[in-house]
């Protein structure tokens, strides 16, 4: 196994401290930032910037998974991710490459990559395990049902917690029987994938549910579309994607105080910041409330006018039911 990816293993998957990863994506049509990094110069620098900010992994994609995006050719995907790849790599820093493609995966760790993140959890591409067992390299899971024009129907659960649980459950055992070593695997719940906002704040209520698969659980709800909804204005206006990164720090502090190994944001400082609070006052973690004084499955206070709650014993807000992004 080659020797960087031994380090990575040692130094951040076995981490005890939360890991931050910073998110870059090289796309004109990301939900986010889509376009803004697109020159190779202006992603170089943010990258750099990122990692000077907090990020111990800098996540660089190429496709916009955004509902409803269209799927860019594999070409296109490595020709927007590779070159920044090779110069963070160059100047030092460490980066993952969010792709679902093995094709691109393969070429991302050639180029410097020393983590894979696969939305797909392996479904999209068969071959991608291949490639990850071969380099030894560590992988993201990702909960995953469905590509983004279909995901939105997809949202169907009997209970989301215990059904996302399974279907990881199933990822990670297809991963271990192709070979791939478990110390090389990492789960992600995937956030606005196939859910829908109710099913967001159960996944965040119930974090320590996922986290007891005994693998690094990686958390991203940055700038989600149902964090933009609960903070909406008297007029229902949903708060500016720009506007959110408050609350994206509040809910990647919950996550990582239930026991997530890290978190993937697009403002880096903001989170870093209050994971430092965190633990300069002994890394306090949540307790989960018995089930008969917390929210339902459904996300819903009990007895309530169907208001979900934010952590095992967070504040209330909102509840959606059109799926959230």
């Amino acid at each position: 196994m080659d020797d960087r990816y031994r380090l990575v293993v040692t130094d951040l998957v076995r981490a005890q401290a939360p890991v931050v990863m910073g998110v870059l994506n090289v796309t004109p049509d990301s939900f986010s930032d889509g376009g803004r990094y697109a020159d190779l110069d202006a992603a170089v620098a943010h990258g750099v910037r990122l990692r000077a900010e907090g990020a111990a992994l800098i996540d660089v994609g190429g496709e916009s998974t955004r509902p409803g995006a269209d799927r860019v050719d594999p070409a296109t995907e490595a020709a927007r991710v590779l070159p920044v790849i090779r110069e963070l790599a160059a100047a030092g820093v460490a980066v993952s490459i969010d792709t679902s493609r093995a094709s691109v995966a393969e070429a991302a760790l050639t180029a410097g990559a020393t983590v894979v993140n696969d939305v797909s959890g392996g479904l999209a591409d068969p071959d991608m395990a291949r490639v990850v067992r071969d380099a030894g390299c560590p992988w993201v899971l990702m909960h995953w049902r469905g590509h983004s024009r279909g995901m939105r129907e997809l949202a169907t659960y009997t209970d989301v917690v215990a059904d996302v649980r399974a279907e990881l459950g199933r990822r990670v055992d297809e991963a271990l029987a192709a070979g791939v070593a478990a110390d090389r695997i990492i789960v992600d719940p995937g956030l606005g994938f196939a859910k829908t906002a109710a099913h967001n704040w159960e996944l965040s209520a119930r974090l320590p549910e996922l986290v007891a698969l005994g693998f690094p659980l990686l958390f991203g709800a940055s700038r989600k579309s149902y964090l933009g909804r609960l903070l909406a204005d008297a007029d229902g206006e949903p708060r500016p994607t720009a506007d959110r990164e408050a609350a994206t720090a509040a809910t990647s502090l919950l996550a990582v105080a239930a026991g997530a190994w890290g978190v993937r944001v697009h403002d880096v400082r903001g989170t870093a910041d209050a994971l430092a609070v965190w633990q300069a006052t002994g890394r306090p973690r949540l307790v989960a409330e018995p089930a008969g004084h917390r929210a339902g499955h459904d996300g819903t206070e009990p007895g309530g006018a169907g208001v979900p709650v934010v952590g095992a014993a967070g504040p209330a807000g909102r509840q959606e039911s059109e799926p959230a992004w």
